[in-house]
């Protein structure tokens, strides 16, 4: 039985791995908008591998705010909580309350089922760089880059990236530190986040998703750290829209690359 155990993970995890070297998407960060954005690309017949660093994807919804494990949700990103079988109840006029813990599982679950491939406990350390544009990432473990550790990585190939990682934009970061490249904001770089106004930083979380530099994109508050807009607090219908909306830009540019 202990082989059978043992040889069963090693086995299946290699297929798995291997299986996503090469892919449509990677997406890096497991919150809220990357859940969403892995989903619904899945759900359109895209290959989609989402590298988490922590043990468990779902960023800072699971904890609701402080510990209090719920979440407020507007009016309009309703439909997407339908959409994944979150419930949830009314609390003022236009915004509504639910379970976060509910939420976050809810939204790990309807990623996976949709055809998405999550990886946790992954690490992104550069991207690759090809031709004027981003063409993958580059792993590792994340409790290697914990230690301090001196391992060499491995290679995702994409034809597209995500950045959902939130207030630290890892992904952009690396990219504009490493290259001298000029990013598709007001100053050419990142400009970084601002101090919390929940209505200003859900509706330009939603305007500042996008392609930000050839082949890779950015949702949720990377996209406002990024252009320089505010955060917001525990109030996630802009994630979920924001994760929406870049999975649709995404599937555009693919259709429009791949002739379909």
């Amino acid at each position: 039985m202990e082989k059978i155990v043992s040889f069963g993970i090693i086995d299946s995890y290699q297929k798995k791995l291997k299986e996503n070297l090469v892919v449509d998407v990677a997406i890096v960060g497991g919150g809220p908008s990357g859940l969403i954005a892995a989903k619904y690309l899945a759900q359109a017949g895209k290959k989609v591998a989402l590298f988490e660093r922590k043990l468990a994807p779902g960023g800072g919804m699971w904890s609701g705010a402080m510990m209090f494990n719920q979440i407020v949700v507007q009016e309009d990103a309703i439909s997407i909580l339908d959409n994944v079988n979150i419930s949830y109840k009314p609390y003022e006029e236009g915004y509504y309350v639910c379970d976060s813990v509910e939420a976050t599982a809810a939204l790990i679950f309807s990623a996976k089922k949709a055809g998405a491939t999550i990886f946790n406990c992954f690490s992104i350390e550069d991207v690759v760089l090809q031709k004027g544009s981003v063409a993958g990432v580059v792993v590792n473990w994340a409790p290697v880059h914990r230690e301090g550790m001196y391992v060499d990585p491995l290679v995702i190939m994409a034809k597209t990236v995500l950045d959902s990682t939130g207030h630290s934009c890892e992904v952009t970061s690396v990219l504009a530190r490493k290259n001298e490249v000029k990013l598709k904001t007001q100053t050419g770089g990142i400009m970084g986040e601002r101090s919390l106004s929940i209505e200003e930083g859900e509706r330009t979380t939603i305007e500042n998703t996008k392609e930000i530099f050839p082949g890779l994109y950015v949702s949720g508050m990377a996209a406002n750290a990024v252009s320089g807009n505010f955060r917001m607090g525990p109030i996630f219908g802009g994630m979920l829209m924001s994760g929406k909306k870049v999975a649709g830009l995404i599937n555009d540019r693919l259709s429009k690359r791949d002739g379909c």
